[in-house]
This record gives C-alpha cells, sequence and structure tokens, in this order.
C-alpha cells in the first residue's frame, strides 16, 4: 500500500477548477486533505478516493502542452458512489511532468 501525503494547493486549485468549469459544487465533491501519488509521482497523478472505491466513469478530460512542448491529457474522475476517485495525468511519451498545470494553460477538449 502506498502512503498518502497532504495534497498541494496547486492541486486543489486544478480540481476545483475543473469542477466550476462542469457547474458541478466543490461540496458534492468534497476533496480528500491525503491523496495517494501514483507512478511515485512522476507524471503528478493522485488518487482521491478511498481505499476500495471503484471506478464509475470520468467527469471531465482536458489537455495541457508541459515544458517541453509534450501534450498532457488529464481526467478527473469518480467513483461508484459519486466521490472523487483520480486525477489522473496521461504525458503522451510517457516521460516526466516537468511544470505542473495552471488553470490558464488548460484546453478543453470538444
Amino acid at each position: 500500500m502506498t502512503e498518502k501525503r497532504a495534497i498541494r494547493e496547486n492541486e486543489k486549485e486544478l480540481i476545483l477548477f475543473l469542477l466550476n468549469h462542469l457547474s458541478l459544487k466543490a461540496a458534492d465533491y468534497p476533496i480528500s486533505e491525503y491523496v495517494e501519488e501514483y507512478e511515485g509521482g512522476i507524471m503528478g497523478s493522485i488518487g482521491l478516493g478511498e481505499p476500495g472505491a471503484v471506478y464509475h466513469s470520468d467527469l471531465i478530460q482536458v489537455e495541457y502542452t508541459d515544458s517541453d512542448n509534450t501534450e498532457v491529457l488529464i481526467t478527473l474522475t469518480r467513483d461508484d458512489k459519486n466521490q472523487l476517485l483520480d486525477l489522473d495525468f496521461w504525458k503522451v511519451d510517457f516521460s516526466k511532468l516537468l511544470l505542473y498545470p495552471k488553470p490558464e494553460n488548460i484546453t478543453f477538449r470538444d
């Protein structure tokens, strides 16, 4: 089992930005104060859900261009109890995320 750490302010800011874009209330999707890093933190993905939570669906997918001009797909997911599950980053070349995205650098997919 991976050890949890406190959520970073930039992670929380990005999640709130995505929820707001969807016109979802943060009160309906509370953000955990502690998260689990995936891939050792290399790509930026974090687990927000409770242990044993089951994936239900994606809430939103957005795109970001990292500082090395590599595309990154960011997905916010929810579990089967309608709670936040993951903030998943997939850098298309599987390299390390160099610069954490700010909301103003996000591109919404059509």
